[in-house]
C-alpha cells in the first residue's frame, strides 16, 4: 500500500515583505525598542540606515559607565542623547544611571543631566553609586520642582538643601544611605509629595547626618518601608503596609494608619521588655501581621503563657522552627477573628554542634478561630522532615469547620512521597466545602 502524503510547498518571501518592523511608525518602534536593554537598542543602528538613528527615539535610558571603554565616552553619549532629545522636544521616561566602585575618582556633576531630563518630561529617575565614593554625586534643586516625576530611587548621593519642594506627580520615593545637609530636606521631600503613596528609607549605623526622628505625615501614603537605625513617627490614615526591621530599639510609632493594615515586623538580637510590650500593642492595631522566626521567638520568651488579644487580625503569616512550633496553640487562641493562616517551617539557626529540639503541637482546646472564622490554611514546610506534619494537618481538616482551602507546600523523598499524598486524601474533614492544594516536591536525598 503506497501513503501519499501532503507535498510541502517552499514559500519564497520577499526581503521588503519580511521587514514588517521597519514600516511601523517611528514612535511605535521606540516603543519597541524600550523592551531590550539601552546597549540592545543602540545596536538595532547596525541594521539599515533606516534603522541608524532609532534608537535616539526610546524614551528610556538605562545605562552605566561599564559599557563603554571610559568615562569620558559614556558622559559624551549620554550628553549627545539628551541635546537630541531637547533639540526635537521629545519625551524622556526613565533614566537609570548606575555607578560602579570603579569610578569613584571620575565623579560626573549631574547638574546639567537632571536638568535636562525635567526638561524632557522625565518620570521614574534612578540614581545609584558605589557606597564607598569618597565624593558623593550631588543631586540639584531643580529635581525639588519636577512637575512630572511619578518615580524617584536614589542610593549612596547627596541632597542639597530643599527651601521648597513641589513634587505634584510623586508616588512611589526610595531614599537609600543619602547625605542630607539637614534633618529636615527629607521631611520636605515627604510633605512636597501630595500623592506620595510608597516611601522607602534605608540607613546603616555610620550614615551621616540621619535624623534623631523622623516625622512621616502624609494622607496618601500606603506602603512604608524603614530599617534598623531610622527612628519614624508615622501619621498616616492611609496606610495599608507597614515592614520594618531592627535591632537594639524599635524604630516606628505609630499615630494614625489604615483600618486594613499590614505589619511585616523583623528584628535581630535582644529585645527589652518594654520594646517587646510597645510592638505588642502596635500588632493589636493591625489586621494582618507578618512575624519572622526571631522576633516571635522573643514575644513568646517574653509573654510565657499569656498573650494579647489580636481581636482584629484577620490575616497572619508567621515563621516556627521545630523547637517553637509548639506555640502556634497560643498564637491561635489570642487571634479570635483570624481568616488566613500561613505558617512556615523555617531552619533554627543555632551554634556550631548543636541540634535542634524537635516537638509536636499540642492543642488542649480548640481555638475560637477555627470554629467561627478560619477559612483558609496553608502549611510550608522547605526544610527536612517534621515528625508532627500529619498529625498538624489532621488536625486542622478536622477542627476547622468553615475552613475553605487548606494548601500543603513540601518536600519529601521519592519513597514516601506517594505515603503522605494517600495518608491525606484519607484524613477527615470538618469543613463540607474544604478544598486540599498539596504540592510535594520529591527529593531523592533530604
Amino acid at each position: 500500500m503506497v501513503v501519499v502524503g501532503r507535498q510541502k510547498k517552499t514559500k519564497i518571501c520577499n526581503r521588503e515583505e519580511e521587514d514588517l518592523i521597519s514600516k511601523l511608525p517611528e514612535p511605535l518602534i521606540s516603543e519597541i525598542l524600550c523592551r531590550l536593554s539601552t546597549e540592545d537598542a543602540v545596536r538595532t543602528s547596525l541594521f539599515s540606515t533606516r534603522w541608524r538613528n532609532l534608537w535616539r527615539w526610546i524614551p528610556d535610558l538605562d545605562l552605566s559607565p561599564d559599557a563603554f571603554p571610559n568615562f569620558d565616552a559614556f558622559v559624551s553619549f549620554v550628553e549627545r542623547f539628551f541635546v537630541y532629545h531637547s533639540d526635537r522636544d521629545l519625551w524622556i521616561r526613565k533614566l537609570r544611571l548606575r555607578f560602579g566602585y570603579r569610578h569613584y575618582l571620575v565623579m560626573y556633576d549631574l547638574a546639567s543631566w537632571v536638568d535636562a531630563v525635567t526638561k524632557c518630561r522625565i518620570q521614574h529617575l534612578d540614581v545609584s553609586c558605589f557606597r564607598n565614593h569618597q565624593n558623593q554625586i550631588l543631586i540639584p534643586l531643580c529635581l525639588y520642582t519636577c512637575e512630572t516625576l511619578v518615580h524617584l530611587r536614589l542610593s549612596n548621593v547627596s541632597m542639597c538643601t530643599a527651601e521648597f519642594v513641589s513634587l505634584p506627580c510623586l508616588k512611589f520615593m526610595c531614599l537609600a544611605h543619602i547625605k542630607y545637609p539637614n534633618e529636615t530636606t527629607l521631611q520636605k521631600l515627604i510633605s512636597g509629595s501630595p500623592i506620595l503613596e510608597d516611601l522607602t528609607i534605608i540607613r546603616y549605623s555610620d550614615d551621616e547626618y540621619k535624623a534623631t526622628v523622623l516625622q512621616v505625615r502624609s494622607h496618601t501614603l500606603k506602603r512604608v518601608y524603614i530599617n534598623e537605625f531610622t527612628q519614624v513617627v508615622i501619621d498616616a490614615p492611609l496606610l495599608q503596609c507597614l515592614k520594618a526591621t531592627g535591632s537594639s530599639t524599635k524604630n516606628f510609632h505609630i499615630v494614625h494608619l489604615g483600618s486594613s493594615a499590614k505589619l511585616d515586623v523583623g528584628y535581630f538580637g535582644h529585645m527589652s521588655s518594654s520594646m517587646i510590650l510597645d510592638i505588642m500593642t502596635d500588632m493589636s492595631r493591625f489586621r494582618e501581621l507578618i512575624i519572622g522566626n526571631a522576633i516571635r521567638k522573643e514575644i513568646c520568651k517574653y509573654s510565657k503563657s499569656v498573650l494579647p488579644q489580636f481581636r482584629v487580625l484577620s490575616r497572619l503569616n508567621v515563621k516556627f522552627s521545630k523547637s517553637g512550633i509548639e506555640l502556634l496553640p497560643l498564637f491561635l487562641e489570642s487571634c479570635p477573628k483570624l481568616e488566613s493562616l500561613v505558617m512556615e517551617l523555617v531552619k533554627e539557626r543555632l551554634k556550631h554542634g548543636k541540634k535542634e529540639k524537635e516537638t509536636k503541637v499540642m492543642f488542649s482546646t480548640v481555638p475560637r478561630c477555627l470554629v467561627s472564622s478560619l477559612k483558609s490554611m496553608e502549611w510550608k514546610r522547605l526544610i527536612p522532615g517534621y515528625v508532627g506534619e500529619t498529625e498538624l494537618v489532621r488536625y486542622f481538616l478536622k477542627n476547622s469547620k468553615i475552613l475553605e482551602k487548606l494548601r500543603v507546600d513540601v518536600y519529601y523523598t521519592e519513597k514516601t512521597k506517594c505515603a503522605f499524598l494517600q495518608e491525606l486524601l484519607k484524613m477527615p474533614r470538618c469543613s463540607s466545602v474544604c478544598e486540599i492544594h498539596c504540592s510535594v516536591i520529591p527529593k531523592k536525598k533530604l
